[in-house]
């Protein structure tokens, strides 16, 4: 089963990479694509900002390396495609990936559903099997909340064409009962169960941030389950673009853009190969991390990540009086602001915070400026942070 969704991917991924190879000699990297160009995440709506075509040279040169890398490598040298799986996977997700099962949401009618949330209505309260909703390419608009009685449902996209789920809620908008919605409902889409999984899909929340107006936290999706994984998918905002609630969470090759705080919560998260695009008018965030208490195992690592894009942004700041992120292997642009990192105006957690670099690139990359508290990691301490372990991964990431 593992090997069926590792090659699935594989295929996904080597499709997508050849056709933007073959594609690129007539498309410019600083260009909106056009109507017969590679479509992939592609986030036309977002106005002027090239950080995602950015990102796709990037990631094409990345595959260029590994597969030069892999070449070099013989064959007992390489790691087995189904190493994750081990013996250590969780018995449930064993049933589960053993039993699953597909259905389609396609907006034409020609699929089990038309829309996300009656596929999601379609799966008996408690499931136990994974059930794999294929979205067809289109733009959904619906609020999504996944309950925590339907855990295993993986959302799959199209890897040329994803779909794209959008929605405009604020913080500040009015819920049921006429009360303010606040940051937590206002996700586009809510994940409160385990074991979710979303590969090729983009996911939005189009409402503005205005400098200096409060309630407008406006975010796309809220991680609220244990076990998430998400795969060349796509999170659009601006203000808490994404809420790492909390649970142990694995991000690989996606793109993630926003102005303030665009990445914030209590989870404890691995993002790997992602791109996170900054397009804050003055100085904000990238995280802001809520670990309250030393005894919390919550934090967020990022490895072999972009950060770039606009305004002058910390890689984080103190949302939590015990705040835990670490980049490593990641390049760093000229937007990063020379301290780093922000306590949040409150000087009583520069000795608690866990602020972390570890052999990090580019012109954002310089230490001169750092503030006094930020650390610089040696090898054994940068260690815990730089695999898969750092999130359990043996026991439940398939690929």
């Amino acid at each position: 089963m593992a090997w069926t969704i590792f090659s699935f991917l594989s295929l996904i991924f080597f499709s997508f990479t050849l056709f933007f190879l073959l594609s690129i000699s007539s498309i410019s990297c600083s260009s909106s694509p056009s109507g017969n160009s590679l479509r992939p995440l592609d986030p036309g709506r977002t106005k002027s900002h090239n950080g995602f075509e950015q990102w796709l040279t990037w990631n094409v040169e990345k595959h260029r390396r590994r597969s030069a890398l892999k070449q070099e490598l013989t064959g007992s040298q390489r790691p087995a495609a189904n190493a994750t799986w081990g013996t250590l996977l969780d018995w449930k997700l064993r049933y589960a990936e053993a039993n699953k099962i597909e259905v389609t949401v396609s907006q034409d009618g020609t699929g089990d559903y038309s829309s996300i949330n009656e596929a999601l209505d379609g799966i008996p309260i408690f499931n136990r099997r994974r059930v794999i909703i294929s979205i067809k390419p289109g733009v959904y608009r619906e609020k999504i909340s996944i309950s925590r009685a339907l855990p295993f449902v993986t959302f799959q996209g199209d890897p040329l064409d994803p779909p794209t789920i959008t929605g405009n809620d604020t913080a500040s908008v009015a819920g049921r009962g006429g009360l303010p919605l606040r940051t937590y409902q206002s996700a586009t889409v809510a994940v409160n169960a385990h074991y979710f999984i979303a590969v090729n899909i983009r996911f939005e929340n189009t409402a503005p941030h205005d400098v200096g107006v409060i309630g407008q936290q406006a975010v796309a999706v809220r991680v609220s389950g244990n076990k998430a994984a998400f795969y060349n998918c796509s999170f659009i905002g601006s203000q808490d673009t994404l809420y790492d609630h909390k649970g142990l969470h694995y991000f690989n090759n996606c793109f993630i853009q926003g102005s303030v705080d665009f990445i914030f919560g209590y989870g404890t998260s691995l993002y790997e190969n992602c791109y996170l695009n900054s397009v804050a008018k003055k100085a904000a965030s990238v995280t802001a991390q809520k670990r309250t208490a030393s005894s919390m195992a919550s934090g967020f690592s990022f490895k072999n990540n972009v950060v770039t894009g606009t305004g002058q942004i910390y890689l984080g700041r103190a949302w939590g009086d015990y705040s835990r992120v670490v980049f490593s292997y990641t390049f760093l642009d000229k937007l990063v602001n020379p301290q780093g990192w922000s306590d949040w105006g409150k000087p009583k957690r520069d000795s608690r915070v866990y602020y972390g670099e570890y052999k990090c690139s580019g012109p954002g990359a310089n230490m001169t400026g750092r503030v006094t508290w930020a650390r610089v990691l040696s090898d054994e301490e940068a260690k815990p942070f730089i695999g898969t372990h750092y999130v359990d991964g043996e026991s439940w990431l398939l690929i």
